[in-house]
């Protein structure tokens, strides 16, 4: 089987609008989440979350692309520009036939499904845009990104709730590691957060009104983000006959379903998949020092994935990091995996442990050591990545510092 390595990343999220910015802001422990700014939002209960600001698309897109491009995809598309800038690959002749794009959302074009309804509904409008569809659709972004970089291979979009991200990127990881594609660009992005989007999360009763505190006693819910990771998934020995920059190596994964419940998580379920991307990667717990958890800030959750991660574990769960960066840049239910391989990234590479801010009292059920606030300094060989969803459904990748 062939080695996989990331050789582009690229993203857009609250805490900023590429890599550099978002890698420093979790060094610092900085947080994304703030007063949300759009129509109607006084009529909502949660007013909070990690909204993108100063990103305007006029200035990015031109007017034809605006029709085609919901939020989401003009996420992915500045994310994508950046992770294929930064690998160098062209994607022309045999590579562009053989290479294709795996992304993950939940919601897909949530902000055009939101302003449609209000046309029809509150407006009155008899007609909406012809390309309401299009632009809507799950898989526009991947459409979009696999016609602006000429990819020809495998392209298609995952939709499986929070853990729609690592899904995807497990894909392409599949994908190169068996030969069927030499490079894959994958990740996730979502825009949730509009009237609509915020309203019906409301209804769930799981999100805070003033922070998200992963594992911390006083923990009162998650809070919604937007953005998109997006990565260049890359054989080895094609990267380094070209001479690219390599950024970790993925090593394995792991999907499960707890088969139990639509919205309560399984210690079990998250456990195997735990377990299972460490079998899969050949690594024994003892090599693994960083854990970027699901970590939602949750009652349910963050109890759960602590008990999941002490079954799998065993003692050296003691000596595992284990921190949520949505405490930063919110929940970005489909996309939040791709922003937190970031974090993953910066501990194997720079040797930073992106803090999980916002912890103020410990929680006996969650005695695990969660970074709080301060950015730590360490070095980590192997780290997991943890994705854990509404429908009981877990996907774990494992990655190992750059070759």
């Amino acid at each position: 089987m062939n080695r996989v390595v990331i050789t582009g990343a690229g993203t857009i999220n609250a805490l900023g609008h590429n890599v550099p910015q978002t890698l420093e802001a979790m060094r610092e422990g900085q947080c994304g989440i703030g007063p949300l700014e759009f129509r109607d939002v006084d009529r909502l209960a949660i007013t909070i979350g990690g909204q993108v600001k100063g990103f305007e698309a006029e200035g990015r897109f031109n007017r034809q692309q605006i029709a085609l491009y919901d939020r989401f995809t003009q996420f992915t598309l500045e994310a994508a520009k950046e992770a294929i800038g930064q690998s160098g690959l062209e994607f022309v002749g045999d590579l562009a036939a053989r290479s294709g794009v795996v992304f993950g959302t939940a919601g897909g074009g949530v902000s055009t499904w939101d302003d449609n309804y209000r046309a029809v509904y509150e407006e009155g409008k008899n007609r909406v845009h012809p390309f309401v569809v299009p632009k809507l659709m799950n898989n526009s972004a991947a459409s979009h990104v696999s016609m602006e970089y000429n990819l020809k291979g495998p392209s298609f979009t995952v939709s499986t709730a929070c853990a729609s991200s690592n899904h995807a990127m497990a894909q392409a990881f599949m994908m190169v590691r068996s030969g069927m594609a030499p490079a894959m660009v994958t990740g996730g992005s979502e825009s949730m957060l509009c009237f609509g989007g915020v309203k019906a999360w409301e209804g769930l009763r799981v999100m805070s009104r003033d922070a998200c505190r992963p594992f911390s006693a006083n923990r009162n819910g998650m809070v919604q983000g937007e953005g998109a990771g997006v990565f260049v998934f890359e054989e080895l020995e094609h990267a380094k006959k070209r001479g690219a920059e390599i950024l970790a190596e993925v090593i394995g994964y792991s999907m499960s379903s707890d088969a139990s419940d639509i919205v309560m998580p399984s210690k079990q379920g998250a456990a195997r998949a735990i377990s299972g991307a460490m079998k899969d990667a050949g690594v024994n717990p003892e090599q693994v020092g960083y854990i970027n958890a699901h970590g939602t800030g949750t009652a349910a959750n963050d109890k759960t994935e602590c008990a999941a991660v002490a079954d799998a574990f065993g003692p050296h769960a003691d000596n595992l990091m284990i921190s949520s960066t949505k405490s930063m840049h919110g929940h970005l239910i489909g996309g939040t995996g791709a922003v937190e391989l970031l974090a993953c990234i910066m501990a194997l590479r720079d040797g930073v442990i992106a803090p999980t801010i916002g912890y103020e009292e410990p929680d006996p059920e969650c005695a695990l050591d969660a970074v709080p606030n301060v950015a730590r300094e360490t070095k980590v060989e192997v780290a997991l990545s943890n994705a854990f969803a509404f429908g009981g459904l877990n996907a774990v990748l494992a990655l190992r510092k750059a070759p």
